[in-house]
């Protein structure tokens, strides 16, 4: 039940996986546990642990690159060591496990499909295999986790997207109301006015969105206003743009600018 929780409005990720690695040493009888995750750039972040030294021994494998965890991760298989200090693999690692007692270590992806976005990895005082059934419990911990880690960021990108878009529709309102402003003060059309609000933007190095709302509530003017030969510009418009903007809403054509 408490692996179902990432749906939830205070949904809070780092005591979400701290829950996980202290019911995997509960249910599978191992030592410790920790957990790598991958963070916005696909790199590897240590994200819980079940004690400090686990912790710091996760720690060690990413800033060395090398252990069961880091090939896990890249391989999307498990790693199973069970007598790490005679397996012949990642010296340092098994150094630093040595040091702080831990004989045998089992990596488990967490993966959905062919996306993995961290390991799990059960850690054990004893050098001996995990069996079968307890290997399987953790890997569908591993899976139950992932999938709801999964959700939560993609909830997580459809509320920025959908905070950018309405960030976007607002700026648009914006200058689609300050292009009317400007295009009745200066008596011109409304893609003159456009115009010679883009260039003030620039030229002040301002965000559009920003200097609209300057102009609409009256705190700012342009620094210039319109002239009859705009390098570049051409000031008849082809007949289709006049036929588009009477089909379209206020702004026509020009809103796309």
């Amino acid at each position: 039940m408490e692996l179902a929780d990432t749906l939830v409005d205070d949904f809070d990720v780092i005591e979400f996986l701290h829950v996980l690695t202290e019911r995997c040493v509960e249910l599978l009888g191992v030592s410790a546990a920790g957990l790598l995750l991958t963070d916005q750039r696909n790199t590897l972040q240590v994200l819980a642990a079940s004690s400090e030294r686990t912790r710091l021994l996760e720690l060690f494998q990413l800033q060395t690159d090398q252990g069961p965890c880091v090939d896990c991760f890249r391989s999307g298989q498990p790693v199973p060591v069970a007598d790490l200090p005679n397996a012949g693999r990642w010296p340092r690692f098994a150094a630093a496990a040595a040091e702080v007692g831990f004989a045998a270590v089992h990596a488990l992806p967490m993966r959905l499909r062919s996306e993995v976005i961290g390991t799990l990895s059960l850690f054990d005082v004893r050098p001996g295999a995990l069996d079968e059934g307890k290997l399987r419990i953790g890997q569908a911990l591993a899976d139950v986790a992932t999938i709801g880690l999964l959700q939560q960021r993609a909830i997580q990108r459809r509320d920025i997207l959908t905070e950018q878009l309405q960030a976007a529709l607002h700026s648009r309102v914006l200058i689609e109301q300050a292009k009317g402003v400007l295009a009745e003060r200066l008596q011109v059309d409304v893609g003159e006015a456009f115009a010679l609000l883009r260039d003030d933007a620039r030229s002040r190095n301002r965000r559009l969105s920003e200097l609209s709302q300057a102009i609409v509530d009256g705190s700012e003017q342009l620094s210039s206003g319109p002239t009859t030969n705009r390098p570049g510009r051409q000031r008849s418009r082809p007949r289709w743009d006049s036929q588009l903007e009477e089909a379209l809403p206020v702004g026509g054509a020009d809103s796309a600018g």
